[in-house]
């Protein structure tokens, strides 16, 4: 990984004096980086990482970079990770000039290099994170979202960019098609669980017993919610989901739909089926060879089910 961000740091260098400020504040504040981390465990499991590994983890982190900038503008958020957002400090226009430089840069170093199969991978996971959110979008307007179509919805949005971190990380060392799907259908599986924890901070923890509400602020149908909106009669699923197109943001509001859920099994629900697609993860995984590159991979999975954040 050090390997990895100077050779990424070199990526986004460029003669614009402007676009060179934003780029080390994006360098400086980034996350956890999962997902390039995937793509170099992917590839460790099925043979020796390559340059071509290494293109392929700035790749992925380029296009993620580039999607969370268009989100924070699509969402009017002034904070990522705990910072300023760069719409915050440099306004809608230049934040998404700037995703669609990231955007760029990571089409050429694909082009350049000839990793049209990568690029071909993470094509087809940006196409259906967009389709992902535009269906999310739609649903959010009438709130009638049940689990086939929630799990759709997260299997585009979210799951989809983590399969091609698996399936990019697995083709930079090999071309068997069979083995690079199974690696795809891991990340997935992956994805998922990760949205569904995702989905569980909403309604805060055994610490602090505080919900954070983010979802029901954006009028987002979850799992914990449509679990327990399945098992109250019409009545009472009219008055929550009356409570949840409300637009007063005080705690109480808040407070209550969190008992709702908790109280009709939605929190036991979703934990019980984010343990089940982990289980689906290590299922494929344990189809491969005994590794240090496989431990750390069940590591990892086993911290996006338990992470704090």
């Amino acid at each position: 990984m050090g390997d990895f961000e100077r050779r990424f740091q070199q990526s986004l260098s460029t003669r614009v004096a402007l676009l060179n400020r934003i780029m080390t504040y994006i360098v400086k504040r980034k996350g956890k980086q999962i997902r390039p981390i995937l793509v170099f465990l992917s590839a460790g499991i099925h043979g020796e990482i390559s340059d071509k590994t290494y293109r392929g983890a700035a790749l992925v982190e380029l296009l993620h970079t580039a999607t969370l900038i268009h989100d924070d503008v699509v969402d009017d958020s002034l904070e990522r990770r705990g910072f300023f957002s760069l719409n915050a400090l440099w306004k809608n226009k230049i934040a998404v000039l700037v995703g669609d430089y990231l955007l760029s840069r990571g089409l050429l170093l694909s082009i350049d290099n000839g990793d049209f199969d990568l690029l071909g991978i993470s094509s087809t996971a940006v196409k259906m994170m967009s389709e992902g959110e535009l269906l999310q979008l739609e649903k959010s307007r009438t709130l009638n979202l049940q689990e086939p179509e929630y799990f759709d919805i997260i299997r585009m949005k979210t799951a989809s960019l983590i399969a091609s971190c698996c399936a990019m990380g697995a083709r930079s060392v090999i071309s068997d098609p069979e083995v690079i799907e199974k690696m795809r259908l891991f990340g997935e599986y992956v994805g998922i669980a990760f949205q569904i924890k995702d989905d569980l901070f909403d309604f805060g923890d055994e610490n602090t017993g505080k919900p954070s509400g983010n979802d029901i602020k954006e009028k987002k149908l979850t799992l914990p919610v449509i679990h327990a909106l399945g098992r109250v009669d019409r009545p009472e699923r009219k008055k929550v989901i009356s409570v949840i197109k409300g637009k007063d943001n005080d705690r109480k509001r808040f407070k209550y739909l969190a008992d709702f859920v908790k109280a009709n099994g939605g929190i036991d629900y979703a934990e019980k089926t984010m343990m089940e697609y982990q289980e689906k993860a290590f299922s494929v995984l344990n189809g491969f060879q005994p590794s240090p590159y496989r431990d750390s991979m069940q590591k990892l999975v086993i911290f996006t089910t338990k992470r704090e954040s």
